[in-house]
């Protein structure tokens, strides 16, 4: 599109502004049964249902290119969206994998036709996606992954095991990636497939974590035949795919996807609720201590929004390097930490003896017990300081001893 065409930012937040309040449902109106556990499969047909509304009013995608479904429209214009709507019901959870990490990534790396069905099939509301790249065995090494894809004629037998994909069990699609070559070097030997979730021989098992939430998953694979142009980019070429992925990973994680339809993730959360209502509750509002840890919070927000914006800038300038968004990733874990430990410090022993409804300081020793996942969702934050320190500091590498070996040549279990 020629920069005449464009619509100003202005503009489509006015007309955004006035379509939202003739057609979203709002906030204050949703059905909090949604939010339970159990009640899971219910939220995810919210989430299909409120994505077909967005797409019929001509909302969905923003950023995506409209060859694909989207406006092509600017990650400026998606930001007044995403401001616009946040007194409305959104689609949130397709956000994460789906349109930030799995969409984006084939936007990147997929074929035309895969580019066609599946961002355009998201964007309508009608398929979500999913990550299957951890693997039970496998710790932080992704690219020493086991599960396998052999061709046989036309077609792929895969086989092997996932693990720690969230929300598999509603998903449509799968970003897997597998080994196709054992005699070459652990990342020369890779094969991104984009594998049907239902398809025959694929068996999905739900993980119920600490808080009772079972959006987790591990994933096993039986023989699962799949076609030629199930191949995400090139054979044998699944790290290029994996690293294009995990950048979109650390992107989502961190907060700066231009492809996102509102903020969050749609999971609701005891984070959600605001400080200091949390410190009224509790009848400490007018301690001075407690007002020091509300006004770091806020500090600590307002320092990670302009660390993202600042990298999101060097990235699309090309003024830093990629594995730059591993900073707004690191940044973020350490937020969600710090957050949850002032929580704690606020509620004191309410957060053991409250009630337990949703918000509630009883609520906040529960969202405490999950405090580490803010460290090991989209990359452990391990492997985060490392990108940072190896490929955006230029640091030396640390020792591998698996590195430029055959696969097939690497000891496996024990010595």
């Amino acid at each position: 599109m020629s920069t005449e065409s464009v619509e100003s930012v202005e503009d489509f937040r006015s007309r955004a502004r006035t379509w939202l309040a003739a057609n979203m449902p709002r906030l204050e109106d949703r059905d909090t049964s949604l939010d339970d556990p159990e009640n899971d499969d219910a939220s995810w047909a919210r989430t299909r249902e409120l994505q077909k509304l967005l797409w019929s009013g001509g909302f969905a995608g923003i950023a995506f290119p409209r060859e694909y479904g989207g406006l092509g429209l600017t990650r400026e214009h998606q930001r007044a969206f995403s401001a616009e709507s946040a007194p409305y019901e959104m689609p949130l959870r397709i956000n994460v994998p789906t349109l930030a990490i799995c969409a984006a990534t084939i936007l990147d790396m997929g074929s035309e036709q895969q580019k066609r069905d599946r961002i355009g099939a998201a964007l309508r509301g009608d398929e979500l996606m999913v990550q299957f790249l951890s693997e039970p065995r496998g710790g932080s090494d992704l690219a020493g992954v086991t599960t396998k894809a052999e061709r046989d004629g036309d077609v792929w037998i895969l086989n092997g095991a996932k693990i720690w994909s969230s929300g598999a069990y509603a998903a449509d699609y799968g970003l897997c990636l597998v080994r196709t070559d054992w005699s070459v070097p652990k990342h020369a030997g890779l094969t991104m497939f984009l594998v049907p979730v239902h398809e025959k021989g694929v068996t999905i098992r739900r993980i119920r974590q600490v808080n009772g939430s079972t959006e987790f998953c591990e994933e096993f694979f039986d023989d699962v035949m799949l076609p030629a142009d199930a191949v995400v980019g090139e054979v044998n070429g699944g790290w290029a795919v994996a690293s294009r992925q995990l950048y979109w990973e650390r992107t989502a994680m961190g907060g700066g996807s231009p492809y996102v339809s509102g903020v969050g993730r749609g999971v609701s959360s005891v984070a959600d609720q605001p400080l200091w209502a949390l410190a009224d509750e509790v009848g400490r509002l007018d301690d001075p201590k407690v007002r020091e840890l509300i006004g770091e919070s806020r500090a600590i927000h307002l320092v990670q929004e302009h660390l993202v914006r600042r990298v999101t800038a060097g990235l699309a300038g090309g003024h830093l390097p990629g594995p730059s968004a591993s900073m707004t990733r690191l940044f973020h874990a350490e937020t969600d930490w710090r957050d949850s430990d002032i929580r704690l410090e606020i509620a004191g022993s309410a957060a053991v003896t409250g009630p337990l409804e949703e918000p509630g300081p009883g609520k906040v020793g529960e969202f405490f017990l999950n405090r580490q996942a803010g460290s090991l969702g989209g990359g452990s934050t391990e492997m985060a300081r490392n990108v940072i320190s190896e490929r955006v500091l230029g640091m030396p590498r640390e020792y591998a001893a698996d590195r430029d070996v055959p696969f097939n040549q690497v000891k496996q279990g024990k010595a």
